[in-house]
């Protein structure tokens, strides 16, 4: 399908900041409305990922400007049928189909080649549907979802507390002899980054979960390898807790990291050898070793919200100051971020002309 021309747009510029997750849910609900728009955006959201979701939109009757580049036009309108993503699609991709195809007027199928990475966010998406009034059949493809649906929402609906965000304190609790504790996590929760649990015990931390207080407390830390597969954003925090631990770690399954608001990869190595450990990237693994302690350290979180956070948890555990190169990205994703910080008793002090 010929792309839309450069200046052939009317209608609404929707401006996407850095979220991917963000284009990748309103682009396909744009389509399915049939409405005319422009996506816009800034870092490197252009340069990401959209293939195969835009392959599987042109195929059904959207019409969409030439990739790389903003602003992002999309025009005509999804029709029902199937839509294929190749092995390797990311979740959102998925999840971004799930909530525009019910709209359509009839049947369509969602298949799914090879595996599906971070599937703990499509579970979320569809119990989140389920809420809203819409059906989706899984199927050994992929999914089944029929049209002529409309959204209704509960009267009441109270949404959970974020595990990603519970992350970086119970791993903060994890290097502090008097711990951590956060309140009105669902410990049975279906979001994928409830694995911190997991990981905080491969590592020796002492953890209790009492109902919704989750207590993370310093053990002996020990090297931990882990797969990111389907918990890609706790790779920070990972990171972190490897350089402060004693021996080697591993993850793997961290291709996809390369393509996050930053080169996701080379910033938690480089976060690790700041802060004392030697850190080795391969082709989709890296291997950290430890000392059992972190040194001082000027970071540079390049803009990332998650390095940005985790480097401020390393500070808590450092042995002399952490300087923090745009820490302004935590507000990105958690504007009270360093509030919180403070109220743990941490300190955040702008620095000027650090080195």
């Amino acid at each position: 399908m010929t792309p839309i021309p450069a200046k052939a747009h009317q209608g609404a510029l929707l401006d996407c900041g850095e979220s991917g997750s963000t284009l990748r849910f309103l682009l396909p609900l744009a389509a399915a409305l049939g409405v005319e728009c422009a996506f816009t955006g800034r870092g490197r959201l252009a340069e990401r990922p959209l293939s195969p979701l835009r392959e599987a939109m042109e195929a059904n009757g959207a019409r969409l400007s030439a990739a790389g580049a903003f602003p992002l036009r999309c025009a005509g309108r999804l029709r029902p049928g199937a839509y294929d993503l190749r092995g390797g699609a990311s979740s959102q991709f998925v999840s971004g189909l799930l909530m525009a195809l019910p709209l359509l007027a009839g049947d369509s199928e969602i298949r799914v080649s090879g595996d599906l990475p971070s599937r703990p966010y499509v579970d979320m998406t569809l119990d989140m549907l389920i809420a809203f009034s819409v059906v989706v059949l899984e199927t050994k493809a992929g999914f089944r979802v029929p049209g002529g649906q409309r959204y209704a929402g509960p009267e009441c609906f109270s949404p959970e507390a974020d595990w990603s965000a519970a992350a970086f304190w119970l791993a903060a609790g994890a290097l502090s002899e008097k711990g951590v504790a956060c309140a009105g996590l669902n410990p049975d929760s279906r979001q994928g980054d409830r694995a911190i649990l997991t990981m905080l015990r491969r590592f020796g931390a002492e953890v209790a979960v009492d109902g919704s207080r989750v207590t993370a407390r310093r053990g002996a830390l020990r090297g931990a390898d882990w797969d990111a597969a389907d918990t890609p954003d706790l790779a920070p925090v990972w990171t972190v807790l490897a350089a402060a631990a004693v021996g080697e770690s591993r993850i793997s399954h961290i291709q996809r990291l390369r393509l996050k608001e930053s080169d996701r990869v080379a910033g938690i190595a480089a976060m690790a050898r700041a802060l004392g450990a030697e850190a080795e990237a391969q082709a989709d693994a890296l291997i950290i070793r430890g000392r059992g302690r972190l040194r001082g350290a000027v970071i540079d979180a390049q803009g990332d919200h998650r390095l940005a956070m985790a480097a401020a948890i390393a500070a808590g555990a450092a042995e002399g100051p952490v300087v923090i190169r745009g820490a302004e990205a935590a507000d990105k994703s958690y504007p009270g971020f360093f509030e919180a910080l403070a109220a743990l008793g941490g300190r955040a002090e702008e620095a000027q002309d650090a080195v």
